[in-house]
Protein backbone atom coordinates (compact mmCIF):
# COMPACT_ATOMS: atom_id res chain seq x y z
CA UNK A 1 0.00 0.00 0.00
CA UNK A 2 2.61 2.56 1.13
CA UNK A 3 4.49 1.79 -2.41
CA UNK A 4 1.37 2.28 -4.19
CA UNK A 5 0.82 5.90 -2.85
CA UNK A 6 4.38 6.93 -2.88
CA UNK A 7 4.31 5.80 -6.60
CA UNK A 8 1.20 8.08 -7.27
CA UNK A 9 2.89 10.91 -4.63
CA UNK A 10 5.68 10.75 -7.51
CA UNK A 11 3.64 10.85 -10.18
CA UNK A 12 2.07 14.06 -8.47
CA UNK A 13 4.80 15.86 -7.85
CA UNK A 14 6.11 15.37 -11.96
CA UNK A 15 2.65 16.21 -13.03
CA UNK A 16 3.32 19.58 -10.93
CA UNK A 17 6.64 20.36 -12.01
CA UNK A 18 5.34 19.50 -16.20
CA UNK A 19 2.04 21.29 -15.47
CA UNK A 20 2.59 25.24 -16.03
CA UNK A 21 -0.75 26.31 -14.29
CA UNK A 22 0.61 24.21 -10.93
CA UNK A 23 3.97 26.02 -10.96
CA UNK A 24 2.40 29.46 -11.68
CA UNK A 25 0.24 28.58 -8.34
CA UNK A 26 3.10 27.40 -6.60
CA UNK A 27 6.00 29.82 -6.94
CA UNK A 28 4.03 33.08 -7.98
CA UNK A 29 1.29 33.84 -6.31
CA UNK A 30 3.30 33.20 -2.32
CA UNK A 31 6.27 35.36 -3.33
CA UNK A 32 3.77 38.48 -5.06
CA UNK A 33 0.96 38.89 -2.29
CA UNK A 34 3.83 38.41 0.41
CA UNK A 35 5.70 41.05 -1.05
CA UNK A 36 2.49 42.82 -1.77
CA UNK A 37 0.46 42.38 1.43
CA UNK A 38 3.92 43.02 3.96
CA UNK A 39 4.63 45.91 2.35
CA UNK A 40 1.34 47.46 0.50
CA UNK A 41 -0.82 46.30 3.37
CA UNK A 42 -0.92 48.46 6.24
CA UNK A 43 -3.31 49.93 8.75
CA UNK A 44 -0.31 52.84 9.60
CA UNK A 45 -1.05 56.20 7.73
CA UNK A 46 2.34 57.82 7.37
CA UNK A 47 0.90 60.84 4.83
CA UNK A 48 -1.43 62.60 6.15
CA UNK A 49 -2.18 65.42 3.17
CA UNK A 50 -4.26 68.54 5.23
CA UNK A 51 -4.50 71.92 4.59
CA UNK A 52 -4.86 75.31 7.18
CA UNK A 53 -7.85 77.75 6.83
CA UNK A 54 -6.12 79.79 10.05
CA UNK A 55 -8.56 82.23 10.95
CA UNK A 56 -6.33 83.57 14.00
CA UNK A 57 -3.10 85.49 13.94
CA UNK A 58 -2.10 84.64 17.80
CA UNK A 59 0.80 82.83 19.29
CA UNK A 60 -1.63 79.83 20.36
CA UNK A 61 -2.65 78.78 17.05
CA UNK A 62 1.00 79.26 15.81
CA UNK A 63 2.14 76.72 18.75
CA UNK A 64 -0.77 74.69 17.68
CA UNK A 65 0.24 74.58 13.72
CA UNK A 66 3.75 74.13 14.44
CA UNK A 67 3.09 70.74 15.74
CA UNK A 68 0.90 69.81 13.01
CA UNK A 69 4.24 70.72 10.66
CA UNK A 70 6.99 69.15 13.00
CA UNK A 71 5.03 65.60 12.96
CA UNK A 72 6.20 62.37 10.54
CA UNK A 73 2.67 62.18 9.91
CA UNK A 74 1.05 65.16 8.31
CA UNK A 75 2.13 66.91 5.04
CA UNK A 76 0.67 70.38 5.14
CA UNK A 77 -0.30 71.12 0.89
CA UNK A 78 -2.93 74.18 1.15
CA UNK A 79 -3.61 77.12 2.91
CA UNK A 80 -7.37 77.96 2.72
CA UNK A 81 -8.34 81.64 2.67
CA UNK A 82 -11.72 80.89 2.58
CA UNK A 83 -14.78 78.41 3.40
CA UNK A 84 -15.24 78.24 -0.35
CA UNK A 85 -11.84 76.50 -0.85
CA UNK A 86 -12.68 73.44 1.59
CA UNK A 87 -14.82 71.61 -0.36
CA UNK A 88 -13.09 71.07 -3.54
CA UNK A 89 -9.94 70.23 -1.97
CA UNK A 90 -11.74 67.09 -0.15
CA UNK A 91 -13.93 66.33 -3.04
CA UNK A 92 -10.64 66.52 -5.19
CA UNK A 93 -8.99 64.23 -2.80
CA UNK A 94 -6.32 66.92 -2.76
CA UNK A 95 -6.18 66.44 1.05
CA UNK A 96 -7.48 64.12 4.02
CA UNK A 97 -8.25 67.19 6.08
CA UNK A 98 -8.21 70.75 6.98
CA UNK A 99 -7.12 72.26 10.22
CA UNK A 100 -9.55 75.05 10.61
CA UNK A 101 -8.89 77.72 13.84
CA UNK A 102 -11.55 80.08 14.65
CA UNK A 103 -10.77 84.06 14.43
CA UNK A 104 -10.49 84.66 18.66
CA UNK A 105 -8.45 80.78 19.56
CA UNK A 106 -5.48 82.81 21.17
CA UNK A 107 -8.02 85.56 22.94
CA UNK A 108 -10.05 82.50 24.20
CA UNK A 109 -7.23 80.17 25.54
CA UNK A 110 -5.59 83.12 27.34
CA UNK A 111 -8.79 83.95 29.02
CA UNK A 112 -8.49 80.25 30.31
CA UNK A 113 -11.54 79.34 27.43
CA UNK A 114 -11.58 76.92 25.14
CA UNK A 115 -10.24 77.67 21.72
CA UNK A 116 -12.27 76.87 18.58
CA UNK A 117 -10.94 74.30 16.64
CA UNK A 118 -12.48 72.35 13.85
CA UNK A 119 -11.35 69.39 11.52
CA UNK A 120 -12.81 68.09 8.46
CA UNK A 121 -11.81 64.98 7.41
CA UNK A 122 -12.61 62.86 4.41
CA UNK A 123 -15.07 60.06 5.39
CA UNK A 124 -15.57 58.07 2.70
CA UNK A 125 -13.09 55.74 3.78
CA UNK A 126 -14.37 55.30 7.48
CA UNK A 127 -11.02 53.64 8.63
CA UNK A 128 -8.87 56.26 7.41
CA UNK A 129 -10.39 59.20 8.55
CA UNK A 130 -10.40 57.66 12.25
CA UNK A 131 -7.26 57.31 12.17
CA UNK A 132 -6.21 60.86 11.08
CA UNK A 133 -9.07 62.36 13.90
CA UNK A 134 -6.94 60.26 16.38
CA UNK A 135 -3.81 61.46 15.09
CA UNK A 136 -5.15 65.36 15.40
CA UNK A 137 -6.75 64.65 18.77
CA UNK A 138 -3.18 62.65 20.38
CA UNK A 139 -1.73 66.73 18.90
CA UNK A 140 -4.44 68.57 20.29
CA UNK A 141 -4.22 66.58 23.47
CA UNK A 142 0.02 67.40 23.87
CA UNK A 143 -0.61 70.88 23.14
CA UNK A 144 -3.51 71.43 25.56
CA UNK A 145 -1.40 69.67 28.61
CA UNK A 146 1.63 71.80 27.56
CA UNK A 147 -0.07 75.21 27.33
CA UNK A 148 -1.74 74.46 30.70
CA UNK A 149 1.40 73.80 32.52
CA UNK A 150 3.33 76.78 30.60
CA UNK A 151 0.82 79.03 32.34
CA UNK A 152 0.23 78.26 35.81
CA UNK A 153 -2.90 76.30 34.98
CA UNK A 154 -3.45 72.79 36.31
CA UNK A 155 -3.01 70.38 33.77
CA UNK A 156 -5.49 67.65 32.78
CA UNK A 157 -5.27 64.50 33.92
CA UNK A 158 -2.41 62.63 31.83
CA UNK A 159 -3.23 59.64 30.63
CA UNK A 160 0.07 56.72 29.88
CA UNK A 161 -0.78 54.23 27.72
CA UNK A 162 1.22 50.93 27.59
CA UNK A 163 0.31 48.87 24.20
CA UNK A 164 1.20 44.71 25.27
CA UNK A 165 2.30 42.78 22.26
CA UNK A 166 3.05 45.50 19.95
CA UNK A 167 4.52 48.00 21.33
CA UNK A 168 4.64 50.32 18.11
CA UNK A 169 1.73 49.71 16.51
CA UNK A 170 3.66 48.64 13.88
CA UNK A 171 0.77 46.92 11.87
CA UNK A 172 2.91 44.49 9.55
CA UNK A 173 3.35 42.97 12.80
CA UNK A 174 -0.26 42.34 12.49
CA UNK A 175 -0.52 41.71 8.98
CA UNK A 176 2.57 39.38 8.45
CA UNK A 177 1.62 36.37 10.47
CA UNK A 178 -1.60 36.49 9.12
CA UNK A 179 -0.18 35.59 5.65
CA UNK A 180 1.19 32.35 7.05
CA UNK A 181 -2.06 31.29 6.83
CA UNK A 182 -3.69 33.04 3.96
CA UNK A 183 -1.25 31.68 1.49
CA UNK A 184 -0.49 28.74 2.80
CA UNK A 185 -4.26 28.18 2.02
CA UNK A 186 -4.08 29.23 -1.12
CA UNK A 187 -1.06 27.10 -2.81
CA UNK A 188 -2.23 23.95 -0.55
CA UNK A 189 -6.18 24.26 -1.57
CA UNK A 190 -5.33 25.20 -5.23
CA UNK A 191 -3.12 22.34 -5.52
CA UNK A 192 -4.91 19.75 -4.23
CA UNK A 193 -8.19 21.15 -6.23
CA UNK A 194 -6.55 20.87 -9.57
CA UNK A 195 -5.20 17.21 -8.77
CA UNK A 196 -8.34 15.15 -9.97
CA UNK A 197 -9.56 17.50 -12.14
CA UNK A 198 -6.05 17.19 -14.00
CA UNK A 199 -6.58 13.67 -14.15
CA UNK A 200 -9.69 14.17 -16.01
CA UNK A 201 -9.21 16.83 -18.15
CA UNK A 202 -6.50 14.86 -19.41
CA UNK A 203 -7.89 11.61 -19.82
CA UNK A 204 -5.87 9.69 -17.44
CA UNK A 205 -8.65 9.68 -14.90
CA UNK A 206 -9.78 6.10 -16.37
CA UNK A 207 -6.92 4.88 -17.08
CA UNK A 208 -5.77 5.19 -12.92
CA UNK A 209 -8.83 3.30 -11.76
CA UNK A 210 -7.77 0.60 -14.01
CA UNK A 211 -4.33 0.05 -11.66
CA UNK A 212 -4.28 -1.63 -8.46
CA UNK A 213 -4.81 1.33 -6.56
CA UNK A 214 -8.07 1.68 -4.70
CA UNK A 215 -10.01 4.76 -4.05
CA UNK A 216 -8.70 5.86 -0.79
CA UNK A 217 -4.97 4.79 -1.92
CA UNK A 218 -5.51 7.38 -4.73
CA UNK A 219 -6.86 10.30 -2.09
CA UNK A 220 -3.80 10.14 0.11
CA UNK A 221 -1.33 9.92 -3.03
CA UNK A 222 -3.48 13.42 -4.39
CA UNK A 223 -3.49 14.98 -0.82
CA UNK A 224 -0.25 14.45 0.10
CA UNK A 225 1.70 16.32 -2.06
CA UNK A 226 -0.47 19.38 -1.09
CA UNK A 227 -0.09 18.84 2.80
CA UNK A 228 3.86 18.49 1.64
CA UNK A 229 4.05 21.74 -0.59
CA UNK A 230 1.96 23.60 1.80
CA UNK A 231 4.44 22.95 4.75
CA UNK A 232 7.04 23.77 2.64
CA UNK A 233 5.38 27.20 1.76
CA UNK A 234 4.13 27.87 5.00
CA UNK A 235 8.06 27.19 6.28
CA UNK A 236 9.44 29.79 3.78
CA UNK A 237 6.97 32.68 4.63
CA UNK A 238 7.75 32.25 8.64
CA UNK A 239 11.28 32.49 8.15
CA UNK A 240 10.37 35.48 5.39
CA UNK A 241 8.42 37.37 8.70
CA UNK A 242 10.94 36.39 10.91
CA UNK A 243 14.13 37.16 9.07
CA UNK A 244 12.78 39.66 6.51
CA UNK A 245 10.40 41.89 7.77
CA UNK A 246 11.62 41.55 11.09
CA UNK A 247 8.46 40.23 12.80
CA UNK A 248 9.35 39.13 16.40
CA UNK A 249 8.69 35.31 17.39
CA UNK A 250 8.34 35.25 20.53
CA UNK A 251 6.23 31.26 20.99
CA UNK A 252 7.28 28.29 20.14
CA UNK A 253 7.61 26.43 17.60
CA UNK A 254 5.67 23.00 18.16
CA UNK A 255 2.31 24.63 18.92
CA UNK A 256 2.16 26.65 15.81
CA UNK A 257 3.44 23.50 13.69
CA UNK A 258 0.65 21.60 15.35
CA UNK A 259 -1.68 24.01 14.16
CA UNK A 260 -0.37 24.12 10.98
CA UNK A 261 -0.40 19.88 10.36
CA UNK A 262 -4.47 20.60 11.07
CA UNK A 263 -4.97 23.26 9.54
CA UNK A 264 -2.98 21.52 6.12
CA UNK A 265 -5.80 18.70 6.81
CA UNK A 266 -8.67 20.95 6.60
CA UNK A 267 -7.45 22.96 3.81
CA UNK A 268 -6.51 19.10 1.62
CA UNK A 269 -10.05 17.80 2.63
CA UNK A 270 -11.86 20.84 0.97
CA UNK A 271 -9.16 21.40 -2.10
CA UNK A 272 -10.26 17.20 -2.71
CA UNK A 273 -13.95 17.95 -2.19
CA UNK A 274 -13.86 20.69 -4.83
CA UNK A 275 -11.40 18.53 -7.24
CA UNK A 276 -14.19 15.54 -6.54
CA UNK A 277 -16.72 17.50 -7.49
CA UNK A 278 -14.90 19.28 -10.66
CA UNK A 279 -14.69 18.00 -14.55
CA UNK A 280 -11.65 20.36 -15.71
CA UNK A 281 -9.01 22.27 -14.22
CA UNK A 282 -11.28 25.72 -15.01
CA UNK A 283 -14.15 24.54 -12.97
CA UNK A 284 -11.31 23.42 -10.35
CA UNK A 285 -10.09 26.71 -10.18
CA UNK A 286 -13.66 28.52 -10.11
CA UNK A 287 -14.43 25.95 -7.22
CA UNK A 288 -11.27 27.02 -5.05
CA UNK A 289 -11.96 31.24 -5.52
CA UNK A 290 -15.64 30.51 -4.54
CA UNK A 291 -14.56 28.89 -1.25
CA UNK A 292 -11.35 31.13 -0.97
CA UNK A 293 -13.01 34.50 -1.33
CA UNK A 294 -15.16 34.39 1.69
CA UNK A 295 -12.99 32.24 3.84
CA UNK A 296 -10.25 35.06 3.39
CA UNK A 297 -13.40 37.43 4.36
CA UNK A 298 -14.35 35.85 7.53
CA UNK A 299 -10.97 34.57 9.09
CA UNK A 300 -10.62 37.76 10.27
CA UNK A 301 -7.37 38.91 8.54
CA UNK A 302 -8.44 42.01 7.96
CA UNK A 303 -11.48 42.83 9.61
CA UNK A 304 -12.51 41.89 13.54
CA UNK A 305 -15.34 39.15 13.45
CA UNK A 306 -16.92 40.89 16.18
CA UNK A 307 -17.87 43.72 13.81
CA UNK A 308 -19.55 41.22 11.65
CA UNK A 309 -23.42 40.27 12.30
CA UNK A 310 -24.16 37.58 14.59
CA UNK A 311 -25.57 35.46 11.54
CA UNK A 312 -21.83 35.74 9.85
CA UNK A 313 -20.00 35.54 13.20
CA UNK A 314 -21.42 31.80 13.35
CA UNK A 315 -21.16 30.81 9.84
CA UNK A 316 -17.05 31.99 10.37
CA UNK A 317 -17.22 28.68 13.06
CA UNK A 318 -16.93 26.49 9.27
CA UNK A 319 -13.77 28.75 8.37
CA UNK A 320 -10.32 26.65 9.20
CA UNK A 321 -8.44 29.64 8.48
CA UNK A 322 -10.70 31.79 11.21
CA UNK A 323 -8.77 29.34 13.59
CA UNK A 324 -5.13 29.22 12.36
CA UNK A 325 -4.92 32.11 12.33
CA UNK A 326 -5.59 33.11 15.67
CA UNK A 327 -2.59 30.45 16.63
CA UNK A 328 -0.23 32.08 14.44
CA UNK A 329 -0.76 35.25 15.48
CA UNK A 330 -0.94 34.56 19.53
CA UNK A 331 2.29 32.24 18.66
CA UNK A 332 4.17 34.98 16.90
CA UNK A 333 3.00 37.91 19.35
CA UNK A 334 2.10 36.45 22.18
CA UNK A 335 4.33 33.75 23.07
CA UNK A 336 1.20 31.61 22.96
CA UNK A 337 1.68 27.94 24.63
CA UNK A 338 -0.55 24.81 24.25
CA UNK A 339 -3.06 25.73 27.30
CA UNK A 340 -3.78 29.02 25.67
CA UNK A 341 -4.78 27.49 22.69
CA UNK A 342 -5.30 24.04 22.54
CA UNK A 343 -9.35 24.67 21.80
CA UNK A 344 -8.29 26.13 18.53
CA UNK A 345 -7.12 22.72 17.65
CA UNK A 346 -10.47 20.33 17.79
CA UNK A 347 -12.27 22.66 15.19
CA UNK A 348 -9.69 22.39 12.59
CA UNK A 349 -9.65 18.72 12.77
CA UNK A 350 -13.08 18.28 12.80
CA UNK A 351 -13.55 20.26 9.37
CA UNK A 352 -10.36 18.49 8.04
CA UNK A 353 -12.23 15.19 9.07
CA UNK A 354 -15.77 15.62 7.63
CA UNK A 355 -14.08 17.47 4.73
CA UNK A 356 -11.93 14.09 3.66
CA UNK A 357 -14.97 11.60 4.53
CA UNK A 358 -16.73 13.90 2.22
CA UNK A 359 -14.48 14.22 -0.45
CA UNK A 360 -13.90 10.32 -0.57
CA UNK A 361 -17.96 9.73 -0.66
CA UNK A 362 -17.90 12.15 -3.87
CA UNK A 363 -14.75 10.36 -5.24
CA UNK A 364 -16.10 6.84 -5.13
CA UNK A 365 -19.86 8.02 -6.32
CA UNK A 366 -18.09 9.88 -9.46
CA UNK A 367 -15.98 7.08 -10.08
CA UNK A 368 -18.62 5.13 -11.81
Amino acid sequence: MLRRILALMIKEFIAIVVDPKSRIVLIGPPIIQLMVFGYAATFDLEHVTYAVYNEDSGRASRDLLSRLEGSRNFHRVAVVRSDREVRPLIDNREVMAVVHIGPRFSAHMLQGRPGSLQVIVDGRNSNTAMIVLNYVRNIVTAFNRDWAESHGESAPSELRVRFWFNANLDSRWFIVPGLVALLTLVVSLLLTALSVAREREAGTFDQMLATPLRPVEILIGKALPGFIIGMAEATFILLMAIFWFEVPFRGAIAPLYLGLVVFLLSAVGVGLMISSLSVTQQQALLGTFLFLVPAIILSGFSTPIANMPPAVQYLTYLNPMRYFLIIVRSVFLEAASFDLIWNLYWPMALIGLLSLVAAGWLFRRRMY
